[in-house]
């Protein structure tokens, strides 16, 4: 059966799940599987990724690669990185609500959304109502996974009839159980001091759920026959529950007990206890006892245990217990049954031939679920899922470029202004409007030429009209986000929303089409622009700076642009000189979005105030993030969103989104028509070239048929929404590119813009 990974060439799994010395059922199981695969298949590496709930507080073994805080979503996207640094084959996640981070522990689709591998997924719950959330999650799950594993034939049907699963997807394979000799529990007893009892075991975290109350209540009428009973309690409390109420529930138990004067007959061991502890505890009992409350409870991994080693079970008719004790391998009595838990044990203990009797049917069932058996099904589901894996066949396509194009604009456009976001294609109107895409579709109607006049009068009008109606007078700042009901979220904006405005006033003062849409712009900046000596954010600065140099283009010697383009360029060198380290030649210690404004802004500056030395940092700048934003192929690489606010971390590689390269084509044309340097076309068209496929997964991002385009490149794909940010970042770029012919004959060295 080696040969199963040999076939497949697998050599390392990423294991994903709780992990001793962890406290629960899920930690011991995933310890469990992990020294199954390692003991089955030694040839391959299994990375273990735990699950912390108390960070810092377990002391995990060497065989813990990383442990996840479960709160931090910033350490699953780590995760994923060292996930996919690591050379793994496949990822192998156990999954149970309440482990992971989030709404119904959605902190995991980021980490799984952030890695390209097959994913096998192990459900150890899967709930037949599940809330909003908990659905959410578990859509995403079988939309990522590879395969799913469940542990009976029930959550199979439910998955199917209640989440829209492929059957074909599913895979079931029993709970792993010890492989162990069937035993004398007389052979065991004086280990723990149980000489001449007779013994019911409970196995388990303890918690209400557990339902021990109902056999403490039916054992008076079973003690009544055998006097030599003693039902033992094992397990410590389940952690959680002692976080919010000490040891209540076990005190009530013992309450009860005493109670009911069977005190006597009842043991409780507060010990946690992992496997050859646990085997030798099964062993020694007569019967065990699982009396769950949840009838939905799809797995049991200490019901599964005690068939393995060949237990008589009485258990409550939960979905776990009905599979594996189906056939007449174990005893079912009705949830809070008393009478009948009594009933049922006194009959096992009373009849020492049915008793061996189940004994042994049970231990042939356990035969087939022993952890080698478990390990080579898993394996043999790794490597079908490993074998599916599309392979991309398409090469480096040569970049081209799309003539700017309208119609998606208009299509997430109406007559108040641009929507934000979409479902696909469709705009999404439930996140309503924001200025900064409005102000970018403004300029985007004074940069394409060719636009039908009376469809840019309309538009013009609409995305001018959304942004007068968002000043806000008495705070004077730009609102942002408006609801589609027009009703503003908000008073103030954020700075780089009112920088970004700023901006698209100055290049509408410039370069609008109609003279009555330049005066218009010319005004509301003169109303408005002062606002910007107050912006402290990096980024508002820049873009204030490049709205005062387009003004300065319009209006010469204007002096509230002057003013400006004057505050801030002194700021930025000097920031810059604080961050720089010899391999950090950058205005911050860390990367976050639209990084190429602000050499852009400093080239603007420096060329229209004719100071030399801030062109001069503006195209070091430049020429450093450009290095950056570079794979190891020579393709442009935008800087992902999982780079951003890593203090002088290198770039990653996802998620990329238009917005970078847009702004990257940008600077490069500023650059070019401040030197008249061709390497700089060059590298406009590099970062141009992103959109048609010139990228990491070497597919477009632009819909070429009607000027639409993806939101960015996640590790496993394209998201093939079309956000408002994203189709104006093509247009806008399409727009860059195709005026660069006109920016050539221009070029004429620093140009000043003053009086």
């Amino acid at each position: 059966m080696t040969g199963i990974a040999e076939l497949a060439g697998v050599k390392r799994l990423a294991l994903i799940g709780n992990f001793l010395p962890r406290q629960c059922g899920l930690a011991t199981f995933t310890t469990d599987v992990f020294e199954a695969m390692r003991s089955r298949f030694p040839e391959i590496a299994v990375d273990v990724y735990a699950m912390d709930d108390q960070p810092g507080s377990y002391d995990y073994p060497t065989e813990v690669t990383c442990a996840i805080p479960e709160g931090d979503v910033s350490e699953y996207l780590a995760a994923a990185r060292a996930i996919e640094a690591s050379g793994a084959d496949a990822i192998w996640l156990q999954h149970e609500y309440g482990i992971f981070g989030g709404p119904a522990g959605e902190f995991i689709l980021t980490l799984l959304d952030r890695t390209t591998l097959p994913l096998v997924v192990t459900l150890h719950t899967v709930l037949e109502q599940p809330n909003p959330d908990q659905r959410r999650v578990m859509e995403g799950l079988l939309r990522r996974a590879s395969r799913v594993v469940v542990m009976a034939e029930r959550a199979r049907d439910i998955l199917t009839r209640v989440y829209g699963a492929n059957p074909k997807q599913i895979a079931m394979i029993p709970h792993g159980v010890p492989d162990r000799a069937l035993a004398d529990p007389d052979d065991f007893k004086p280990r723990f001091g149980w000489e001449g009892r007779k013994v019911v075991l409970t196995f388990g975290l303890l918690s209400p759920g557990k339902g021990i109350e109902t056999v403490i209540e039916g054992l008076p009428a079973v003690a009544a026959d055998h006097p030599d009973l003693l039902y033992v309690v094992l397990g410590a409390t389940h952690p959680h529950l002692v976080a919010r109420e000490g040891e209540a529930y076990r005190d009530a138990l013992k309450a009860l007990a005493a109670d009911l004067g069977v005190a006597g007959h009842v043991q409780f061991i507060d010990e946690f206890v992992v496997y050859d502890r646990l085997i030798d505890y099964l062993q020694a009992a007569d019967v065990y006892c699982t009396p769950y409350k949840n009838a939905q409870q799809i797995t049991s991994g200490t019901l599964a245990y005690a068939v393995g080693v060949g237990k008589p079970v009485v258990a409550t008719p939960y979905v776990h217990a009905t599979e594996i004790l189906a056939d007449d391998h174990g005893v079912l009595v009705p949830f809070d049954d008393v009478a009948g838990f009594a009933r049922e044990i006194d009959r096992l203990l009373g009849d020492d031939a049915a008793r061996r009797g189940l004994a042994a049917r049970a231990y042939a069932r356990g035969r087939t679920m022993i952890w080698p058996r478990l390990a080579e099904a898993m394996m043999a589901t790794t490597t079908a899922s490993i074998a599916a894996k599309p392979r991309r066949l398409s090469k480096p396509r040569a970049a081209t470029r799309v003539a700017p194009d309208f119609a998606a604009v208009e299509r997430m456009s109406d007559a108040t202004g641009m929507l934000q976001h979409s479902i696909y294609s469709v705009p999404d109107r439930r996140h309503g409007y924001c200025i900064d895409d409005n102000a970018r579709a403004l300029m985007l109607m004074s940069a394409m030429k060719g636009l039908d006049p009376v469809a840019r009068d309309k538009w013009t009008t609409i995305y001018a009209s959304f942004i007068q109606y968002a000043w806000n007078p008495d705070a004077r700042r730009y609102r942002n986000f408006m609801n589609f009901d027009r009703t503003w979220c908000e008073d103030v904006g954020s700075e780089d929303s009112n920088g970004r405005t700023l901006w698209a006033l100055g290049v509408t003062a410039r370069d609008a089409v109609e003279v009555k849409h330049r005066d218009w712009a010319t005004v509301l900046f003169d109303e408005t622009a002062s606002l910007a000596l107050e912006l402290g954010s990096l980024r508002a600065q820049a873009f204030a700076m490049l709205g005062a140099a387009a003004m300065l283009e319009a209006r010469p010697g204007h002096e509230l642009s002057l003013a400006i383009l004057r505050r801030f360029p002194d700021t930025h060198l000097a920031l810059l000189a604080e961050a720089r380290r010899p391999e950090w030649q950058w205005f911050e210690i860390v990367l976050a979005y639209d990084n190429a404004r602000l050499p852009q802004a400093l080239i603007a500056a420096g060329r229209t105030l004719g100071r030399p030395e801030l062109t001069e940092c503006g195209l070091a700048t430049l020429q450093w993030i450009c290095d950056k934003q570079t794979s190891p192929e020579g393709r442009f690489r935008a800087v992902g969103t999982e780079s951003f606010n890593r203090p002088y971390g290198e770039p990653l590689k996802f998620d990329q989104q238009p917005l970078e390269a847009q702004a990257t084509v940008d600077a490069c044309i500023e650059a070019y028509r401040a030197t008249g340097d061709a390497k700089w076309v060059a590298e406009a068209e590099r970062a141009y070239g992103w959109f048609m496929g010139q990228n990491d997964l070497e597919l477009p991002l632009a819909s070429a048929e009607d000027g639409g385009c993806f939101d960015g490149l996640m590790p496993t794909g394209l998201n093939r929404n079309q956000g408002a940010e994203s189709i104006l970042a093509l247009q806008l770029a399409s727009c860059a590119i195709s005026g660069l012919g006109k920016v050539s004959k221009g070029v004429s060295g620093a140009v000043s813009a003053v009086a």
